[in-house]
């Protein structure tokens, strides 16, 4: 029978790097420019054949780099990006003693276009015994290794002590990552082209990178002015165009557009200092700001904001006679509907009433109210005094915008003698409901009443977020439905009346247990002498069948849970089960 033997495992590098060396004596650093070909390869021995596994961070799989190459020998980034470098480890195990493992770090060399950014600072006393004006010309390049600079004025090689009127820093809380160039109280000779050199000493054959400034008597931080009203109101399907111009600023200004949805429309267009939103719907609205930047002094920046019309969220409720301890509404007490609408603009949203499809005024026994109009959501109430049989019928409540430009929302609202509160019951067999890691199930309350209410769904065990990560969950038909649940979603789930779209009374709730089983899976494999290839292979879902088999000599059996490996024995029988 060939031997069996426990996994090693080693890393070899090819591709293009820099330099690879030993460090510390228990790891080697693989350096690379960025842009060009990662390779690594995992050389593996051990019998039978070991599983190969590349991470980049220890046991863990949460920072894949491509599914594909995963769970190959060869580890293949083309084109590497910066931040990608990092720790990349290589697991081997087949199942005999520990994993091997081991790694090899990874260092992206990159050096990028410096950028000199200029802020003037004039200081004046109030007699005027004193003027100064002085300017900071800051030169900052993202590089790996550190960077270092050097500055020239024109041609001439700026250091510090070679001008008296020239000041080289390095600030102490950037770390060497800037270096400042000061001229205080300008000089005619001090306007001039400066250059900022940045380079990494050739490394990994890294050029020098450079960025010229002109200095001028002119040189002044931006200003702008936006055309456009604050705040500008639409209607959704409106084409908006926002127009933005520099009023000042040497070197002339680039204008930028941002908004607060953080990133602008895909059908966004912009031309100049022109952004223009075709067809604009409501998720687009927002803060949308100009700014000019020119690398002197800050950016200029404007906002404005943008609302589009909308009314959304129509619900109702009907509030029987509050000083009757009764939920029922009753002939001779009183009645109250309520509608409630999210508008936008708030201040827009106009309420009416029809009772039976014809309009309906306030009087001393219908009484109409509304809230300040500045809340949202707004909400109207119609108080019925003493209810009468001639009252039973149907209520409509109408929303609108005074802006107009959308379709209003109206809510029926049926007040008769069948007019009940809800009652919640679950489902006989619907709890506890079992069901296995992966399925999708469906949780059910059963609601009666009329009108009948929205339903909401909550962990009743726990303080813990629904499967969807909002803490409720809203349910039409008292249906609570969930895609590949899990063992943490074991527990209870309580569903419960709301005031919405029904009575606002006190909630009807009720419970529905939900047990998850773990699939457990056991691979019992038996290698016959003078062969690599297993044979019978047997799968037991967790609970044991009876008149399963455990194999005898030579036999090596796996339990897994779900799809990853937890243990591996020379064989696992029931009395040594790990649970």
């Amino acid at each position: 029978m060939t031997g069996r033997t426990p996994p090693t495992v080693r890393i070899v590098h090819s591709g293009h790097a820099c330099n690879v060396e030993e460090e510390r004596h228990t790891e080697r650093v693989y350096t690379i420019r960025e842009g060009e070909t990662l390779e690594l390869t995992c050389l593996v021995t051990g019998h039978p054949r070991p599983q190969i596994r590349w991470t980049k961070t220890a046991g863990s799989v949460s920072d894949r780099f491509q599914d594909s190459s995963v769970f190959n020998e060869t580890l293949h980034i083309a084109k590497i990006l910066r931040t990608q470098g990092g720790r990349y480890y290589c697991k081997a195990e087949n199942g005999l003693g520990s994993p091997a493992i081991k790694s090899i770090r990874v260092d992206v060399y990159y050096l990028d276009d410096p950028v000199v950014t200029v802020h003037q600072s004039i200081g004046e006393a109030k007699e005027q015994f004193y003027y100064e004006r002085t300017v900071f010309l800051r030169c900052v390049a993202n590089s790996n290794p550190p960077v270092r600079y050097s500055w020239h004025r024109g041609r001439e090689v700026l250091s510090q002590g070679s001008d008296k009127g020239v000041e080289i820093y390095e600030p102490f809380f950037t770390q060497g990552e800037t270096k400042i160039l000061k001229l205080k109280n300008l000089r005619p000779q001090d306007y001039a082209n400066y250059s900022c050199i940045a380079s990494v000493r050739n490394v990994c054959g890294i050029p020098d990178r450079s960025v010229i400034f002109r200095l001028t008597n002119k040189t002044a931080s931006p200003t702008i002015k936006l055309l456009v009203e604050d705040p500008i109101v639409v209607n959704p399907g409106q084409t908006v165009s926002l127009v933005c111009i520099t009023t000042g600023g040497e070197p002339s200004p680039l204008l930028n557009w941002t908004s607060s949805n953080d990133s602008l429309p895909p059908r966004s267009l912009v031309k100049g200092g022109t952004l223009t939103l075709p067809a604009i719907t409501s998720d687009e609205a927002g803060v949308y700001s100009c700014v000019a930047s020119n690398n002197v002094g800050n950016p200029a920046k404007k906002s404005t904001t943008i609302v589009v019309r909308a009314l959304k969220k129509g619900r109702f409720w009907i509030t029987p006679d509050p000083y009757h301890n009764d939920d029922n509404i009753q002939i001779g007490r009183e009645v109250k509907i309520s509608c409630q609408v999210e508008a936008t603009p708030p201040e827009e949203l106009m309420f009416s009433w029809l009772k039976n499809g014809r309009a309906l005024r306030s009087s001393e026994r219908m009484v109409i109210t509304q809230t300040d109009p500045d809340i949202s959501p707004g909400t109207t109430n119609l108080d019925i005094i003493d209810l009468k049989f001639t009252d039973f019928g149907t209520y409509t409540c109408m929303a609108a915008l005074r802006g107009g430009g959308i379709p209003e929302i109206s809510i029926d609202v049926n007040i008769s003698s069948t007019t009940v509160p809800p009652n919640l019951t679950v489902p006989r067999g619907k709890s506890p409901l079992v069901a296995r890691e992966g399925d999708t199930v469906e949780l059910e309350c059963l609601v009666s009443g009329k009108p009948k209410p929205i339903i909401l769904w909550s962990r009743a065990d726990k303080e813990a977020p629904m499967p969807d990560g909002s803490m409720q969950t809203e349910s039409y038909d008292g249906v609570l439905r969930v895609v590949n649940v899990s063992r943490e979603m074991t527990g209870s789930y309580r569903c419960q009346t709301s005031q919405f779209n029904g009575f606002n009374v006190k909630a009807r709730e009720a419970l529905v247990e939900l047990i998850v089983q773990c699939v457990v899976v056991f691979v019992c494999v038996q290698t016959p002498q003078h062969s690599t290839s297993p044979w019978g292979i047997k799968r037991v879902p967790s609970p044991l069948r009876t008149g399963f088999v455990w194999p005898s000599g030579g036999s090596r059996c796996d339990w897994r849970i779900g799809a990853f490996l937890r243990r591996s024995a020379p064989l696992l029988r029931p009395s040594n089960f790990p649970f």
